[in-house]
């Protein structure tokens, strides 16, 4: 062979090598990003397919699911965790309570009481112990949620009543007439009740609804006081709140309620563009969610 047929060889050797190489130096940077994004707890991670050969497409996809695979079990470790704590410490708390309440409330019915010094000091153990009841009482509802009654069905049944419920804020609704989702309504109704009267707490003047075919997820967005930093890992924790009259079970009830739905309830890290603040409501995959007309 000619020297020329040689050089043409080796000029795509050369190329080869080096489109190999830098194939190479590819792979490892995506494993590099995945392993930061593992070791930051951060498991919604999506690398692109895009130049792959067929099986590294294959395990980019099989990663990129397995995300949402381990986000959705350390969620539901964590709701059950908080849910046989909770158990623990409304049964120890209301058996200290009840008989305080119970003594209470027959001390304050003795003539020797009435309208005596005792009185106002009886009445205040009386109505703190009440209270604390109550308190403790409404944590219950992490524990015994019934199982949801899932169905397929417009989503849009659920959104347009939720607007007229706080009509004092703007709402921007992106749902499709033919958008079906596989929930359980009166659950998704009871979420986006709390994420409305959230938004409406936090001075929001917009409230965004954005449904995603794609990742079958619907963004719950307004543009009221942004939650802060410090604050954004706790919200999910029951009986953690910022609020001066709140009980913080509002959000991880919600969760708790998505969860059992195979869903999931998150704090989005960057809200859509136009809002402060952006939650995602995944819902579970089905067959029946596929976009239909009626």
């Amino acid at each position: 062979m000619s020297w020329s047929v040689y050089i043409i060889i080796g000029v795509i050797l050369l190329i080869g090598i080096i489109s190999i190489y830098r194939h190479q130096r590819s792979l490892k940077q995506r494993a590099f990003l995945m392993r930061e994004a593992i070791q930051n707890r951060d498991f919604t991670f999506r690398l692109s397919t895009k130049g792959l050969m067929i099986g590294e497409r294959a395990m980019q996809e099989v990663l990129n699911q397995l995300g949402d695979t381990i986000r959705q079990q350390i969620n539901q470790n964590e709701v059950e965790s908080w849910e046989r704590l909770t158990r623990v410490l409304t049964h120890e708390i209301m058996n200290a309570t009840a008989p305080i309440t119970s003594i209470s409330q027959s001390l304050l019915n003795r003539g020797d009481v009435i309208d005596s010094p005792l009185e106002e000091g009886i009445r205040a153990i009386f109505t703190t112990s009440k209270h604390l009841n109550a308190f403790v009482d409404s944590y219950r509802k992490m524990s015994e949620l019934q199982e949801p009654a899932m169905e397929a069905f417009p989503l849009t049944t659920i959104t347009n009543d939720i607007c007229l419920l706080y009509p004092t804020v703007n709402w921007d609704i992106f749902v499709s007439e033919n958008t079906i989702v596989y929930a359980d309504q009166n659950m998704l109704r009871q979420i986006l009740m709390n994420l409305g009267k959230n938004a409406v707490e936090a001075g929001a003047h917009r409230i965004g609804l954005e449904y995603a075919k794609n990742f079958q997820t619907l963004y719950v967005s307004n543009d009221g006081q942004p939650i802060p930093a410090e604050v954004r890992k706790s919200i999910f924790i029951p009986f953690f709140t910022t609020k001066h009259s709140g009980n913080g079970i509002g959000l991880p009830l919600s969760r708790r309620m998505m969860i059992q739905q195979d869903g999931n309830l998150s704090l989005i890290d960057h809200p859509l563009n136009g809002y402060h603040t952006t939650f995602a409501i995944e819902f579970q995959h089905s067959e029946a969610t596929e976009e239909k007309h009626y």
